[in-house]
């Protein structure tokens, strides 16, 4: 064995192995009181990500939905902890921060900015691509999908998507961004599959989807993988789809 190889074999064994996604991500669909969306974008951008990672929370991504009826007041947001304790820790240091505190009663002078506040818990699945901001791709959209699965199948979906959904979307030039379950003990903690894809454009995802339904190894990955499971893998209007732009304050663009 020459010095090169027994060099390069000595470093892989020191080398740490890649770690798994462990993060616990917390996914927030704030309504923002009528006029009040500005004021709200104004506070994130200037005060509430800084704030947020102060106190030990990491911002991956602000949007808002393109076109949608009725969302023209939403903001969505995904945050990272290490763990729910931490994620407890990190909101408390927020709310009790004198600076926090100034800033909400001064943006809050005229009235609430926020009308109704969502949260949901979710895991990485483990084809997730890393979630994390990326250098800068472009200008490109993104659409964030929620798949209900049938009772019994989520195990199922989630190896249609690790096996032939993520690699035929890239090939289709459909970006992989984050999928996540939602994590235990939360509604939909058995039957939900949430991610976040990107396109170049609206126009640019309709031709990448009408060619990705119509690729010969996604109708037989979806006929073997409905029949192995004895019917479809999600319920009757079990996907949703919405189109989303990231805000300019977004690590995510």
């Amino acid at each position: 064995m020459n010095r090169l190889c027994l060099a390069l074999l000595t470093l892989s064994c020191v080398l740490p192995a890649f770690a798994a996604e462990t993060r616990l991500f917390e996914m927030r669909t704030y309504t923002a009181a009528p006029g009040k969306l500005e004021a709200l974008h104004a506070r994130f951008q200037q005060h509430a990500c800084r704030l947020l990672e102060r106190h030990g929370m990491v911002n991956i991504g602000y949007w808002t939905p393109m076109d949608e009826p009725g969302s023209a007041n939403t903001l969505l947001f995904v945050l990272a902890h290490r763990d729910r304790e931490s994620r407890e820790a990190s909101w408390k240091g927020l709310m009790t921060d004198p600076e926090w505190q100034a800033v909400f009663k001064a943006s809050e002078a005229g009235g609430r900015l926020v009308e109704k506040a969502e949260v949901r818990f979710l895991r990485a699945t483990d084809y997730s691509p890393a979630i994390q901001p990326p250098g800068a791709p472009g200008p490109r959209i993104f659409e964030l999908r929620t798949y209900v699965a049938a009772p019994g199948r989520l195990a199922a979906l989630n190896a249609r998507f690790r096996d032939h959904t993520l690699s035929l979307f890239a090939e289709h030039g459909i970006q992989n961004v984050a999928y996540w379950n939602v994590d235990q003990g939360e509604t939909g903690a058995d039957d939900t599959l949430i991610y976040f894809i990107a396109h170049r454009s609206r126009e640019a995802a309709k031709d990448s989807f009408d060619a990705f339904r119509i690729n010969p190894a996604w109708v037989q990955a979806r006929q073997e993988s409905e029949a192995k499971a004895g019917g479809s893998l999600t319920t009757t209007g079990g996907v949703t789809s919405v189109f989303m732009k990231a805000t300019p304050y977004s690590p995510i663009q």
